[in-house]
């Protein structure tokens, strides 16, 4: 039921194509987010919870800058794939998903590595206690481990998903997360025969789901799904293919560590603010917050594959169609996402954390109601987004990222708190100003950009791929 066919992603409706597509992917995005919500739910049960939360939120900029390599080759791969689809490529398809999974596996090793290396001193740059750190950079040291397989396992499941079947990725994910949130209690607690881990045992839950989400992933492609099956003929590595993944992913890596870099420095900024208990509540938010994104992120992912597979059948019109239809319904459902979120602020908080302190909740409280303010330019972002990426103007949406981050959201939250004494609300407050601002300023380009001839050039360049 829910799957689109090739055609009905050329000729159909496209509300329904997206929303058809959409859906897996929607539900894949909870449950990844679910597989960083579950160790906050369990941690904050732990004596001393609040120092275990605190140690998990100073990873969580730190773990997405790990992940941007996997983000980069995944968007890579799923754009080449879906336009190679949309020429009736198959069999160039099929190759660049392996390519893409191989570059994936070499990437995550190499970062993973560093990760490990180096875990104690990254931590030990953030204003904390000392045994927050010293909790930090073990949780660190063991998610450095599952980095290599959860990297080539994002690449393939970005093929399934160029290829049109995003059931394939919830498949997938679901996988990863049933280990985890399993797992999570008996090493956290110690229950049954597990040694009682604390924070290194929510970690290792997660590594350990990143492998079966990867070992689970091999076996799907194995077996096949709607013609989208791997087999001998088709392993090996195709330089070409890997040189053009990475010339359309980089953009979106390098997006990544735009946004996660200043992440890094807003949670060391609410941390001066207002020590462990802003960043515990910052954290409790910024996981919430998570949850309320899925919906625009799973029609992100749609998106770019209607797109993607237009230009490759040489359909420009839809494929700029595609982008202002998501726009419109990724916003109008965040704007009812954050219009709850703004009713029940407080509710939300204590389902995380029911013994948080009373100025734990005053600080989650008012960052999720600020950013219920600016939610709908969230949704808006992430389509206009993908209307570039699928047209592989990957660059364009790096650059709309810097903008976002560094020239509108650090510079207000430094002048708000370090000149003019604030406390880490305006951390918040400029979260949900940086949002609006690019909101507006990439929907006038992508208008004006469309409307040059930027997909119909986007055409030129995928025929010339598929030859």
């Amino acid at each position: 039921m829910l799957s689109a066919s090739r055609e009905e992603i050329s000729s159909g409706s496209l509300p329904k194509v997206l929303l058809v597509l959409a859906a897996p992917l929607l539900v894949q995005n909870l449950v990844h987010v679910a597989n960083q919500v579950i160790d906050v739910f369990w941690l904050g049960r732990m004596d001393l919870g609040g120092d275990a939360i605190a140690a998990v939120g100073l990873n969580f900029p730190i773990i997405a800058l790990l992940f941007t390599v996997a983000i980069g080759i995944s968007v890579g791969t799923q754009v080449v794939v879906a336009q190679r689809v949309g020429a009736e490529n198959l069999e160039g398809a099929r190759r660049v998903a392996v390519t893409g999974t191989v570059v994936g596996l070499i990437g995550g090793t190499i970062l993973g590595i560093v990760a490990f290396v180096f875990a104690r001193d990254v931590m030990g740059l953030f204003a904390a206690e000392p045994q927050v750190i010293e909790a930090a950079a073990a949780y660190l040291a063991v998610i450095a481990l599952g980095i290599p397989l959860a990297t080539a396992s994002d690449a393939l499941e970005s093929g399934f998903v160029g290829w049109g079947d995003a059931r394939a990725a919830l498949y997938i994910n679901v996988a990863t997360v049933v280990v985890n949130i399993v797992l999570d209690p008996f090493l956290i607690f110690g229950w049954w025969v597990f040694p009682e881990l604390g924070v290194e045992g929510a970690a290792s839950a997660t590594a350990i789901g990143y492998a079966a989400g990867f070992f689970f992933a091999v076996g799907l492609v194995v077996y096949g799904r709607d013609g989208f099956q791997i087999g001998l003929r088709d392993l090996g590595f195709d330089l070409e293919d890997a040189r053009e993944i990475v010339d359309v992913g980089w953009p979106n890596a390098g997006q990544y560590v735009a946004s996660q870099s200043v992440r890094v420095l807003m949670v060391a900024i609410v941390a001066v603010a207002g020590g462990s208990a802003a960043v515990a509540a910052y954290t409790i938010g910024a996981r919430v917050a998570s949850i309320a994104f899925i919906p625009a992120q799973g029609l992100q992912q749609a998106a770019q594959s209607v797109i993607g597979q237009n230009l490759g059948a040489e359909n420009p019109g839809r494929a700029t169609r595609t982008t202002w239809v998501g726009v419109a319904i990724a916003a109008g459902a965040l704007t009812v996402v954050g219009a709850v979120q703004w009713l029940v602020p407080e509710t939300l908080t204590t389902v995380f954390v029911p013994d948080a302190t009373p100025e734990e909740v005053a600080h989650t409280v008012a960052y999720l109601e600020i950013l219920a303010y600016g939610y709908w330019a969230i949704g808006a972002n992430y389509l206009l987004m993908a209307g570039f990426n699928g047209a592989r103007r990957t660059r364009t949406s790096f650059v709309a990222t810097l903008c976002q981050y560094w020239t509108v959201r650090l510079p207000v939250a430094a002048l708000g708190i370090y000149v003019l004494g604030m406390d880490a609300t305006a951390a918040f407050w400029a979260v949900t100003i940086s949002n609006v601002v690019v909101a507006v300023g990439l929907g006038l380009y992508y208008w004006y950009e469309t409307g040059s001839g930027m997909n119909q050039r986007a055409v030129d360049v995928a025929a010339s791929s598929t030859d």
